[in-house]
């Protein structure tokens, strides 16, 4: 094997791999070997400290209440089946990494985590499809500071021919990863994109999650530009979102709609929508989970700031999409997503929540066909549409009473997470908007 694959980094002219994990800030780390200690690190890859998953957004320190510390490390074993050479990075390329402890799968690794969720759904028969659909903003360097690299509307064509360069180059980057590109436009706000890749297999999209983030900002730099996912960069400006799609597969069949009654959802299906929605303001604490994300989920900008779902409604957290062919639905989108999050933590937790609803037979509530926000707070009410949490302290401490996603996540896990997200927080909280873009814009 180890000869295999130098092969692959010799012939590609390799000289250093990076091995990546998503810490529990949900920021994309990395360390890199040289391939010319490649036997060294082919299986166990790289060591990093147990308390890599205790460190906060604003800075390199431990959380105390973590329950870890700098005694203690890990390996962050390299995932050989990931390996890209990075386009944008001449010589290097990146693998997905493991966390190990004593050569046994770490309890505290996001990917692991998402593994673990994936082996419930395939328990109960089931896979799971999925797909992260970004929007981004390219930004520029001028006297003023950083600006968005263009003042064009969504969908202009004008915006389109500004941007071709760029927007080819990450293309072909993506592609030459063997991440199969969509669909591309500008988005509403001035320099945001939002280019849309294949749904796969769900350890598979989260993998890609990653990769995006990283050939987007990658080659926006080689661009001499900045790009960024962070959720609200800009007070009079659009948001950007994340928003994962997902379907459930039996025997190789997409079982989400019902081929008896064209248009629907499958019994299976709504039970693990419920699941979703009778969780979603616990799990918004790991798919919306920066203090900056909150500005983005407002009434009437189509973010999903209420509880509910609706077909083609994409002021419902949870849209269902239609199709102009059978069959349909083949999907649905959960909008209260964004790029801040751990994308294995996120599907991870969202897969949880369905199979919980799955397990318990929870039953749908009724598609909700008009924007929420224009509903009488009474009517609201009384049809079960909450109003999402509007911060990230109202998300934590959902999360924190939520049995059934604890244990999901397991008690290490979820104790390292609570405490970054606290310290976040309680840091931030009464930060401005430009405050936190100017702290967060690369961050994410």
């Amino acid at each position: 094997m180890e000869n295999e694959q130098r092969q692959i980094l010799e012939a590609q002219n390799i000289r250093f791999v990076r091995v990546l994990w998503c810490d529990n800030a949900n920021l994309i780390r990395g360390k890199a070997f040289h391939t010319g200690f490649l036997e060294e690190h082919q299986t166990y890859g790289v060591g990093i400290s147990q308390a890599q998953q205790a460190i906060p957004v604003m800075y390199d320190a431990v959380v105390p209440e973590s329950g870890l510390s700098p005694v203690g490390e890990v390996w962050l074993a390299p995932d050989w089946s990931t390996l890209n050479a990075l386009p944008y990075a001449p010589g290097h390329a990146r693998v997905m990494g493991d966390m190990l402890s004593n050569g046994q799968p770490w309890a505290l690794c996001p990917r692991g985590f998402l593994k673990r969720m994936i082996a419930e759904a395939k328990a109960a028969g089931l896979e799971v499809m999925a797909a992260f659909e970004n929007e981004f903003y390219l930004l520029k360097m001028n006297a003023a500071g950083l600006v968005p690299a263009d003042r064009t509307v969504f969908a202009s064509t004008i915006g389109m021919d500004l941007n071709q360069a760029v927007i080819d180059d990450i293309a072909a980057a993506l592609l030459a990863q063997h991440i199969p590109v969509e669909r591309y436009y500008p988005e509403s706000g001035a320099g945001q994109h939002e280019i849309a890749i294949r749904y796969t297999q769900a350890l598979q999209a989260a993998d890609w999650q990653i990769a995006f983030r990283e050939t987007v900002r990658g080659v926006a730099l080689q661009h001499h530009l900045h790009a960024s996912f962070l959720p609200k960069l800009f007070e009079e400006m659009a948001g950007s979102g994340c928003h994962l799609h997902l379907s459930l597969w039996k025997d190789g069949q997409n079982i989400l709609p019902d081929f008896t009654q064209p248009g629907t959802l499958s019994s299976i299906t709504q039970s693990f929508v419920a699941g979703i929605l009778w969780h979603l303001p616990a799990l918004m604490a790991i798919t919306t989970p920066s203090v900056n994300s909150y500005r983005r989920l407002k009434p009437h900008f189509w973010s999903g700031a209420f509880r509910c779902w609706g077909m083609d409604n994409r002021e419902a957290a949870i849209r269902v999409p239609s199709n102009p062919h059978p069959p349909s639905p083949t999907h649905i989108e959960l909008k209260t997503v964004d790029a801040s999050a751990n994308p294995y933590l996120a599907l991870g937790i969202v897969i949880a929540a369905g199979l919980n609803g799955i397990r318990q037979e929870l039953t749908l509530p009724e598609p909700v066909a008009i924007d929420p926000g224009y509903l009488p707070e009474g009517e609201r009410l009384q049809t079960g549409i909450d109003r999402l949490p509007e911060n990230l302290g109202e998300a934590i401490d959902h999360f924190a009473q939520d049995r059934t996603l604890l244990d999901a996540m397991g008690t290490g896990l979820a104790t390292a997470f609570l405490a970054v997200r606290r310290a976040e927080w309680n840091h931030l909280k009464d930060f401005t908007l430009e405050e936190e873009a100017r702290l967060l814009f690369d961050r994410y």
